[in-house]
């Protein structure tokens, strides 16, 4: 298995032999409203350009269609006939951009050999949680490859420690940017609930995204490898991975 950061939430994943693409945020840089007026998004260039992002992707997998997850750009650019696979709820919103093979993740189904399994998230609590709406993680299972589980956008909650203590996967993908919407609401995890995630899965490596892109986001890539180290967590649970940077995993 293989993940490429891209930037974002936006992952090249490799896995049983496919290659398919989360969350496409392909916007240049500052071309996108700003979310607290600090600055026009994204903060950041993409590390290549945006058709070698796509190039050879066999499916896209989306867990939900706020602005930063699934742009314009990506809209114009992803083929309409490629299996794009989402949240329930979100299909009738993704067909609407012409995409022909639009398919809801209900609960649990099958891909290729893949097992895709939707799981809970909560982008957000109080009155910004209803403002974020629904949003979704998904667990992946192959034959010989590890179990991922790439928690999308949520705090640390109940919901997602849950999914960890029901499947124990060996590989978590966050989003740890510690963004935040309507008066300093957390609406993904930070770094203090980034390791706490560890700690609840000291087997598990961590992959923790979705940073230093938006002028919403409070926590940098920085600060939450200082803190990891100050809470004892190791490099070797923790990654922390850069623009462009690409991580090997194998079964063990």
């Amino acid at each position: 298995m293989q993940i490429q950061q891209i930037r974002n939430a936006t992952l090249r994943i490799t896995y049983s032999e496919k290659l398919f693409i989360t969350d496409p945020y392909l916007a240049d840089k500052y071309t996108m409203p700003s979310y607290t007026g600090a600055s026009p998004n994204p903060l950041v260039d993409l590390p290549c350009t945006p058709q070698d992002v796509i190039a050879g992707i066999e499916m896209a997998l989306i867990s939900h269609v706020h602005s930063d997850h699934f742009d314009q750009t990506a809209q114009r650019l992803l083929p309409k006939d490629i299996p794009l696979f989402c949240q329930s709820g979100d299909e009738s919103m993704i067909e609407a951009k012409g995409f022909r093979n639009v398919i809801p993740v209900v609960d649990t189904l099958n891909w290729e050999g893949i097992t895709i399994i939707r799981t809970p998230a909560q982008h957000g609590t109080g009155n910004v949680l209803n403002e974020m709406g629904n949003t979704s993680g998904f667990l992946l299972q192959s034959k010989n490859e590890p179990m991922v589980y790439w928690v999308g956008d949520s705090i640390w909650c109940n919901a997602v420690a849950s999914v960890i203590d029901k499947y124990q996967p060996d590989i978590i993908i966050t989003h740890s940017c510690g963004a935040v919407w309507g008066g300093n609401v957390l609406i993904v995890m930070d770094a203090e609930q980034t390791v706490k995630l560890c700690q609840a899965a000291p087997e598990a490596v961590i992959v923790a995204t979705h940073m230093e892109a938006l002028d919403h986001a409070t926590v940098s890539r920085s600060d939450l490898r200082l803190l990891a180290e100050t809470e004892s967590i190791g490099a070797h649970q923790l990654l922390i991975p850069g623009d462009g940077e690409i991580l090997d995993f194998y079964v063990k």
